[in-house]
């Protein structure tokens, strides 16, 4: 379930600050190379230095809520105390904001396809 705030602008319309970062990090990344929780958790926190900290079960929450949401893609590993997770984004910084809005209107259509299509003709 992705929630719009039309309160915010750019990402933050859809995610919460930390949730930029973690995605903004993934972006970063060589194409095909993912990241672990705890790498992504490292990262957001040192973007979010002086603000505040988020914990590492808020990272792994994010980060597989965007699974689900088909945003993000992972294989497993095996390592020090199991199976750990490798996520990597499914699509570039635009190819995530084309999915979601898609996605948004798409749904849209779906419940409410009179006033959604209206109030897209008026634009």
């Amino acid at each position: 379930m992705v929630m719009f705030n039309t309160e915010n602008e750019g990402l933050l319309t859809v995610v919460k600050d930390y949730q930029e970062s973690a995605l903004k990090y993934l972006w970063r990344r060589e194409e095909g190379v993912g990241a672990s929780s705890r790498d992504v958790w490292v990262n957001v926190n040192v973007d979010l230095m002086g603000q505040r900290t988020i914990s590492r079960a808020s990272i792994i929450n994010f980060l597989n809520y965007m699974v689900d949401e088909e945003i993000l893609t992972f294989h497993e590993i095996t390592g020090k105390g199991g199976h750990r997770r490798i996520y990597k984004a499914k699509y570039d910084e635009e190819g995530t904001k084309m999915y979601l809005a898609k996605r948004i209107i798409a749904k849209m259509i779906k419940e409410w396809p009179e006033a959604t299509l209206s109030a897209i003709d008026s634009l």
